[in-house]
């Protein structure tokens, strides 16, 4: 089974917590959906964390979806703990970035993207809490495209939106236009899709789809998905994207041991424990580094 080392990242309150409580529940990790204002969810442990409804240090928690595994970094969105971030950008393999349906791109949204496309990190983006009163999908999409990247690909669209009932309904072979518009975004990086695009010519879908994969796990395009951690909608199609367009860790489990630590904390009896990202090579348990 492969592996992917993913991060959960937002400007503040996008709901990314809840996002990953949506993403551990439907995995069947935890039996219920924790909630951030009651202090109740997986990865927000700390006292403060819980009574502030905010997250101040990173956090990992594992699933698996697709036939891989997921090892999920949920990262603070308040500017205040961005080192918590920095600490693990460099363990990355992709990202999500979250963005709220309502108030759309803010500052920290920016910044992550500009430091993810700098460091040419897959990034998927879910345009988050649909299902509330204000919600504008199609302006933050827009927005997504003016300040974020010119390479987004809107994946589906959202039914009524800005209610309780909102709903993702993704794009696939049956939908003209979305394919028409994906074979001229992708052509930009693919010389036979741009041949079949000048000659008129229509690639099959799958074609497109592994075209889509390889430039999402090439940092080329960025798939954008709408939904709602709240409700779950349109969180399935984004755990299957996780699985299918972006790319699994790489490293050869029997090289040198090279790794890098991103996170130390206390145990529950006071040790203390290192997380570690391995490049290369195997650790296993009481081996001396």
């Amino acid at each position: 089974m492969s592996t992917l080392n993913l991060g959960i990242l937002a400007h503040v309150d996008a709901g990314k917590t809840s996002l990953t409580e949506r993403l551990l529940y439907a995995a069947g990790v935890i039996d219920a959906i924790g909630s951030v204002d009651d202090g109740s969810t997986q990865t927000d442990t700390l006292a403060l964390e819980r009574q502030r409804g905010i997250t101040i240090k990173t956090a990992v928690v594992s699933f698996a979806v697709g036939g891989r595994t997921v090892n999920l970094i949920d990262t603070p969105g308040h500017p205040d703990f961005i080192a918590e971030v920095e600490r693990v950008l460099g363990v990355l393999d992709g990202a999500v970035l979250v963005v709220s349906a309502v108030e759309g791109v803010q500052a920290q949204t920016r910044v992550l993207m500009r430091v993810l496309r700098r460091l040419r990190i897959p990034v998927l983006l879910f345009v988050n809490k649909v299902d509330r009163r204000g919600a504008d999908p199609a302006r933050v999409l827009a927005a997504i495209t003016e300040s974020l990247t010119g390479s987004a690909v809107a994946m589906g669209a959202v039914r009524s939106p800005g209610t309780p009932g909102a709903a993702f309904a993704g794009y696939g072979p049956g939908d003209p236009a979305f394919t028409a518009a994906l074979h001229e975004r992708l052509a930009e990086h693919d010389d036979e899709l741009l041949a079949a695009y000048l000659d008129g010519t229509r690639p099959p879908f799958r074609r497109l789809r592994r075209a889509l994969a390889a430039q999402a796990g090439a940092g080329l395009a960025h798939p954008v998905f709408f939904g709602s951690a709240i409700t779950g909608a349109g969180t399935g199609a984004l755990a299957e994207a996780l699985a299918a367009l972006l790319p699994a860790a790489g490293g050869d489990p029997g090289g040198p041991a090279a790794g890098r630590v991103f996170k130390i904390e206390r145990g529950p009896a006071g040790e203390k424990l290192a997380y570690v990202r391995m490049f290369s090579g195997t650790i296993a348990v009481r081996d001396r580094v």
